[in-house]
């Protein structure tokens, strides 16, 4: 895995463009002119002439906070992290600029460059006003799963927001803008190759857009699986499947990399805070146990193991369908689970999450190495970043003097709070439908009751909230609509996030460094999905064709990302776009 000099990558898009000809007998006259069409900032910015990459190689690492990159780097190994950091674009100041920070929020922001109000995912989970009932974001009922018995069930010990479903469809059609990777298949007719692959399945789908396909990994049969959205399974999908590779790691466990003493976290093994998940432990080795243990599957995607049988699923992907086997541009979706899950359980700073992340540097540099020696790094454009931050755990912040805690809505005495509101405002019946985090939602009887002044019911809901113990604020949709809440980066936040067929009445702010931490009777250490800085933190890494190693500490946004894309490869934006081209990427 080398790198090019720049005279070196120049000299190639020259050779490749037919502008310099090394042919007995043509003297000097066509490389002179050559030479004098391009300026010195050509010469020093070989993005301007590099041919287009073959490969966009797309990756998202779930709950990745960006400070995570480098929290570890002396002990990095080579062709991973340590490659995107010393041989890439560094945007070490890059953030969503939206409030509700979920997995499908960031992932469809990555791939639309849309903020959540135009592409419309606006959380893992909405209230449904047409239906009436809670929606799980890319679930379809006119969509099945291909496989028999790969439902939703087994997904819900650790991913409760799968409860909102009520089918395993799942497909891209929420989605209400285009991405990246749609603009990329209408540029080329469709000939482009487009695919997305996770352990989650919002995660796949996300990325994979409208026009490409998607597969991610079913707990109930330990397979990589796919919905009726995207016909029938290729035969190698069939045969990886057959090979039972999440099997061979039974009876083994989760060991660490390195010695224990050579860790930050290696004397809080066992901290107070951390998840209790039966037999798996809270301390190394965490135990797999056998496929007939029915949270086998659950425990494998809770550690680096299901990172690592995403990329050998992802380095088949590139095998069987040919990606970057032509001059056509085809793009690879890869989004990764597991620091999300070992965050959630352990905390970012835990000895599970400090081994996950040099396991997780491991398995980059085992796929950065497999696509060099199928398409060519100098071919390909990878571009890095995360669907969101992650806070703290309220224990480790308390240990250093920091506070923090958990919110128990449950404490709170709500019954005095309806019971005055409903007076004031003549309401009779129910008045509220239900909490979808990070919106409160309000019955239709209600908002569709002329009686009632909805702007005013909501602005009395948001000034008995913020009384609360942990709330810090709570921000009206009426209020947004009719632009009368300060203008400051968390209110524009809380408006990129709202769409008015999907979001609630009232957005919920709870205070830096608290968080419900129980998802439908599963306690965790930690919950992400605020507005504050950590949580919207996130790295962006460019790093391959035509790119300069360089560090970039300007405040960047993560909608910038579909846009850049657009520009490299010269597809239109995707139809929502908001960010800006990030200009050290495209030579400028």
């Amino acid at each position: 895995m080398t790198s090019r000099s720049t005279r070196q990558r120049t000299l190639q898009a020259l050779l490749s463009t037919g502008l310099i000809a090394l042919a007995s007998g043509c003297g000097g006259t066509a490389s002179d002119k050559a030479t004098a069409t391009l300026d010195d900032a050509q010469m020093e910015n070989p993005a301007r002439t590099h041919e287009k990459p073959r490969l966009v190689l797309q990756i998202t690492v779930d709950q990745f906070r960006g400070d995570l990159p480098t929290r570890y780097a002396d002990r990095l190994g080579e062709g991973g992290l340590r490659y995107l950091l010393e041989e890439g674009i560094h945007y070490n100041n890059a953030h969503h600029g939206h409030a509700n920070t979920e997995t499908i929020v960031g992932h469809v922001t990555l791939a639309t460059g849309a903020h959540p109000a135009a592409h419309g995912m606006i959380g893992n989970i909405w209230f449904d006003r047409k239906t009436g009932v809670t929606t799980y974001n890319i679930e379809d009922r006119d969509e099945h799963l291909l496989t028999e018995g790969a439902d939703v069930d087994a997904d819900t010990e650790i991913d409760p927001t799968q409860k909102a479903a009520t089918s395993d469809g799942r497909s891209p059609r929420a989605i209400l803008t285009t991405t990246f990777s749609d603009e990329l298949a209408s540029l080329t007719a469709g000939r482009a190759k487009i695919f997305g692959v996770s352990v989650k399945d919002r995660g796949a789908v996300s990325m994979a857009g409208h026009t490409g396909k998607a597969f991610w990994f079913s707990k109930a049969t330990n397979q990589f699986v796919a919905s009726s959205y995207y016909d029938e399974y290729p035969q190698w999908v069939v045969d990886w499947n057959a090979r039972k590779i999440p099997e061979r790691y039974a009876n083994t466990a989760w060991e660490l990399l390195h010695p224990i003493d050579t860790y930050l976290f290696g004397e809080q093994d066992d901290q107070e805070w951390e998840a209790e998940l039966g037999s798996y432990g809270r301390t190394f080795p965490h135990e797999f146990t056998t496929p007939e243990n029915p949270y086998f599957s659950t425990f494998l995607t809770i550690s680096p193991a299901g990172d690592e049988m995403t990329t050998d699923f992802a380095k088949t992907v590139i095998a069987e369908e040919g990606l970057g086997d032509d001059n056509i541009t085809d793009y690879l979706g890869v989004s990764y689970s597991a620091n999300d899950y070992v965050g959630h359980f352990f905390g970012p700073s835990s000895l599970e999450s400090e081994d996950n992340i040099l396991r997780l540097d491991r398995t980059l540099a085992d796929l950065f190495a497999y696509v060099d020696q199928e398409v060519g790094l100098e071919n390909t454009l990878i571009v890095l970043s995360a669907d969101h931050g992650g806070p703290e755990a309220p224990g480790y912040l308390n240990k250093l003097g920091i506070p923090a805690g958990y919110v128990s809505p449950d404490e709170w005495d709500k019954d005095p709070v309806i019971a005055r509101l409903k007076n004031k405002f003549g309401i009779q019946g129910q008045m509220i439908e239900g909490y979808d985090h990070p919106y409160l939602y309000l019955t239709s009887d209600i908002i569709n009751d002329p009686d009632i002044d909805l702007a005013a019911l909501e602005a009395s809901i948001a000034n008995e909230l913020v009384a609360f113990r942990g709330v810090s604020y709570a921000i009206p949709s009426t209020s947004l609509e009719r632009g009368t809440v300060p203008d400051n980066g968390l209110t524009r936040a809380v408006l990129n996030n709202y769409n008015a067929a999907r979001s609630g009445n009232i957005y919920v702010v709870f205070n830096p460094g608290w968080f419900i931490n129980d998802l439908d009777g599963l306690s965790v250490a930690v919950v992400h999905g605020s507005p504050w800085r950590y949580d919207t933190y996130v790295p962006i890494l460019f790093a391959g064709s035509g790119i300069e190693p360089q560090k970039v500490s300007r405040r960047v946004h993560t909608v910038d990302v579909a846009l850049t894309l657009a520009t490299v490869i010269g597809t239109r934006p995707p139809s929502g776009a908001a960010g800006e081209v990030l200009l050290e990427v495209v030579g400028q």
